[in-house]
């Protein structure tokens, strides 16, 4: 998905400069603002996570962190 959204923006891009410009400037900056617009959803797209990835419940590394969180979630009984 997200090389279709960034190949679209660069085709996008490069129409409007190379081809539409000859007809209508206005619509070329128009489909250079929509271009513009791409890229940041597409990171947004390729960043997300499933609702089965659960790495919020993956061990920080710190033993007593770690145990804290335990207790907090009620994985462990407190002591």
């Amino acid at each position: 998905m997200y090389f279709a959204m960034m190949g679209t923006c660069l085709t996008l891009f490069v129409l409007a400069w190379g081809v539409v410009r000859l007809w209508s400037i206005p619509v070329a900056v128009g489909m250079c603002v929509v271009a513009m617009l791409i890229p940041p959803v597409a990171a947004m797209v390729a960043n997300r996570r499933g609702p089965e990835d659960r790495w919020w419940d993956d061990p920080s590394g710190d033993p007593q962190s770690d145990e804290w969180w335990d207790e907090l979630d009620g994985k462990k009984r407190p002591r």
